[in-house]
């Protein structure tokens, strides 16, 4: 195990010169360590699954299966794991599915390393990691749709409006159940019916609305 402020980290991408790139950035951070690497998703899971590592970097696009798919059996396995997408699509559906197959955050590859690193520090502390220039694609995204205009409008209860300031935080279910004394399952109860009141279909959305709003109020 590793100390508690030192967070480990899977790679899974199928590019072998870029994989190799940002394992050296891992590795020159004393805040991450470097556990495991991938060049295929199957292999990604199989890792993930027998590491159980901190976060896992995961490519979009690789040759034997989506990044997507990877994403979706990694969460199916109840793993904690925050998964960052790191990956060269730009494109509003690509961001969209990965937030919506519960993906903690969306990165481009043609970053700098040391926006790179920042990000993922970020993440490591919950914090939602999402490339700047895609900020305003999801935004928009989520002005599209129908869904209350502010906090007030939600009709959220009070344990919902608790749940979504840890969501904010970035916090996973099963920390919110504890630093709230109830039941993980309950926790997940109380995502399903926040997002349905949103009409929203993912918890870094639902986040993403949140912070908005309450920037608003503060403006």
């Amino acid at each position: 195990m590793s100390p508690p402020d030192i967070h480990t980290i899977l790679v899974v991408d199928d590019h072998p010169l870029f994989r190799k790139g940002v394992i050296q950035l891992i590795q020159a951070a004393p805040e991450f360590r470097f556990v495991g690497e991938a060049p295929s998703g199957r292999e990604g899971i199989q890792l993930a699954l027998g590491l159980h590592p901190d976060m896992i970097l995961l490519d979009l696009n690789m040759k034997d299966m989506s990044g997507i798919d990877v994403l979706k059996a990694i969460k199916d396995e109840g793993l904690d794991s925050r998964v960052i997408m790191l990956t060269v699509s730009d494109q509003a559906e690509d961001l969209m599915a990965a937030l919506q197959a519960g993906a903690d955050g969306y990165l481009l590859k043609d970053m700098e390393p040391e926006d790179l690193m920042r990000q993922l520090a970020d993440a490591a502390h919950g914090k939602i990691t999402i490339s700047e220039r895609l900020t305003q694609l999801l935004v928009a995204s989520l002005r599209e749709k129908s869904r209350p205009a502010n906090l007030t409008e939600a009709g959220l209860t009070e344990q919902e409006h608790r749940i979504l300031d840890q969501l904010v935080d970035g916090k996973s279910n099963k920390l919110i159940a504890r630093e709230m004394n109830i039941a993980e399952g309950t926790v997940k109860v109380h995502v399903k019916h926040l997002l349905k009141k949103l009409n929203l279909r993912s918890r870094v959305e639902a986040a993403v609305w949140a912070d908005r709003c309450r920037r608003q109020v503060k403006s």
